[in-house]
């Protein structure tokens, strides 16, 4: 079984929510839609859910045309930021509601509702009510409910925002076991590149309502096809400067990155090109011998627990570096900071990857 969207837009008010989305989710899959906020994620769950019609394509799942087909008549389960659950029913009540709705008998509420609290261990919380919940606790039995609804699609949009972040890391690290045991099609949305990458499956990168790429999240990450995708999969935002590659070395407009253009980048043709590099390949401590180093001036350093963000300037480009441990560095003061030419990507003036990291490199 799949669902595939074929050239799907969605148009409101004159605006492009949605343009040409092609997609195929396979039974069983884990997809991911990630991209920032307003980039289109939920607008095409809701295409998927039947809550939206497509202004053009169709929504086809086993050759069957869903298009324009209403949410009721859809086999179909959503689970939001914000976890719903009636708060005067028990947990159990909870995940039963569904099938008793669909009219199943006590024996068959008995044994999905059991193993979908297995799945989800709220085994010891079936009889709690949901006030008397953790967080985590409430928003797995939303999911819970949605799984024993034995639906064929599951959606769920970014349903781990709004919980705390050690709620967040549990429930990040189950969802994978608990999607590979259901079978459905699960379309999760998210905003953070490091929540696709724990979930695997497939990523889709979405922006301003386009997929730039789908395709297996490890891939999308490690070669992304353009830099809008590159870009969509780095938090902080990737670091990306112009460059000029002639007589075998590449060098920015003020000659103040100056490198001899090695491995992949020696064979490129002569012209410009743009390098884009993440902000932890960006290295204020000391590197390795192979780096690059370049001056440049602190515009700000947060603290983030274990790691600190310090963002440069360099020329007119606005660069990040993560930095291991707690570093505040004066606003102004001039540092040095060094980049590793074999961690880059290479983008012509199109905005397409004609040069990636290999696969150790790109990590």
């Amino acid at each position: 079984m799949a669902l595939e969207l074929i050239e799907v837009s969605k148009v409101v008010g004159g605006q492009p929510h949605i343009s040409d989305v092609s997609l195929r989710l396979e039974r069983g899959s884990i997809n991911v839609l990630l991209g920032p906020t307003l980039a289109g994620k939920t607008s095409l769950m809701r295409l998927m859910a039947g809550l939206d019609k497509p202004t053009r394509g169709r929504l086809v799942i086993e050759g069957r045309d869903l298009t324009g087909v209403p949410v009721r008549r859809r086999n179909v389960a959503m689970v939001y930021q914000q976890f719903i659950n009636y708060p005067t029913l028990s947990v159990y009540e909870n995940i039963a509601s569904p099938l008793k709705v669909a009219g199943a008998d006590r024996p068959t509420i008995e044994r999905e509702v059991r193993k979908a609290a297995e799945l989800l261990r709220l085994t010891p919380m079936l009889e709690r009510t949901p006030l008397e919940l953790s967080g985590g606790q409430q928003q797995r039995t939303a999911i819970a409910r949605a799984l024993v609804k034995g639906a064929e699609l599951v959606l769920l949009d970014e349903p781990l925002a709004n919980l705390d972040y050690k709620l967040r890391e549990e429930l990040r690290a189950e969802l994978p076991r608990i999607f590979q045991e259901s079978g459905a099609i699960f379309v999760y949305a998210t905003t953070e590149p490091s929540e696709a990458l724990l979930l695997g499956g497939k990523t889709a990168a979405l922006h301003e309502g386009r997929v730039s790429q789908f395709g297996p999240t490890a891939e999308v990450y490690r070669r992304p096809h353009d830099l809008t995708t590159a870009r969509t999969f780095s938090d902080p935002p990737l670091n990306v400067v112009p460059v000029d590659k002639r007589d075998g070395r590449v060098r920015s407009p003020d000659g103040q990155l100056d490198f001899a253009a090695a491995q992949g980048l020696a064979d490129l043709p002569d012209g410009a090109y743009k390098l884009g590099f993440r902000p932890h390949h960006l290295h204020v401590d000391a590197p390795h011998a192979a780096a690059v180093a370049v001056n440049a001036t602190v515009a700000v350093s947060e603290i983030t627990g274990s790691e600190s963000f310090v963002h440069v300037d360099f020329g007119a480009e606005r660069w990040v570096a993560i930095w291991h441990g707690v570093h505040e560095l004066p606003v102004d003061s001039e540092i040095r900071v060094w980049i590793d030419p074999a961690r880059v990507f290479v983008f012509d003036l199109n905005e397409r990857l004609v040069v990636a990291p290999t696969r150790a490199q790109a990590a």
